[in-house]
């Protein structure tokens, strides 16, 4: 038997050791899936361990259809969604704004292969400024972009856990990689400016 099945079967029996291993196997997957949709570490490591902890009640309810990654992700996701709903996040900028971002163009502008101390500082000042844009969308925006792009979703998938057609899902996932891809230029832009400034 595969080890993930067997700590699963050993959890439904209400080992709580074998639940606590696949915590650890995969908690920082899911926080990391709380984070890109809350914004912040607090909420994240709250809504994580809220995850967890109801895959853990509710650990008869899982087949195995899927992965115990998947399932508990999908799990994290629901959770921040309420979590969301509940907070009224205001959307702060137009989507309207005709933009295109994909993972790649930003790996390829700050490679990882043995980085230099600069370098460091730069891909984590682009980390933290794509989770602030990412955290600028509204939830609709936000929950499809990070399912498909963080998790991994096919948009039949999506269409379904949102409950709406695929073609909303394809359309806000596209408008939500637009604005971020102009937030992001921008940011590029106003950055080379002050940066001519100081020359």
């Amino acid at each position: 038997m595969h080890r993930e099945e067997e700590l699963v079967r050993k959890s439904k029996n209400g080992d709580i050791d074998a639940f606590e291993e696949l915590v650890c196997r995969y908690e920082r997957r899911v926080y990391t899936v709380a984070y890109r949709m809350m914004g912040n570490h607090e909420d994240a490591s709250d809504l994580a361990q809220e995850a967890f902890l109801r895959a853990f009640q509710g650990i008869e309810k899982f087949r195995g259809e899927a992965s115990f990654l998947t399932w508990v992700c999908r799990i994290v996701t629901n959770v921040c969604r309420d979590e969301l709903r509940k907070k009224h996040h205001v959307f702060i900028e137009s989507y309207d704004e005709r933009i295109d971002l994909d993972e790649g163009e930003v790996t390829k502008q700050y490679p990882t292969s043995d980085p230099g101390p600069a370098e460091v500082y730069e891909k984590k000042e682009l980390q933290d400024y794509v989770q602030a844009a990412i955290s600028t969308l509204s939830p609709e925006f936000r929950i499809a972009l990070v399912m498909r792009d963080i998790q991994g979703f096919s948009y039949q998938e999506i269409a379904k856990e949102l409950e709406c057609s695929l073609g909303t899902v394809k359309s806000r996932i596209n408008r939500a990689r637009n604005y971020l891809k102009e937030k992001l230029i921008s940011e590029q832009e106003q950055k080379a400016n002050s940066q001519r400034l100081f020359v």
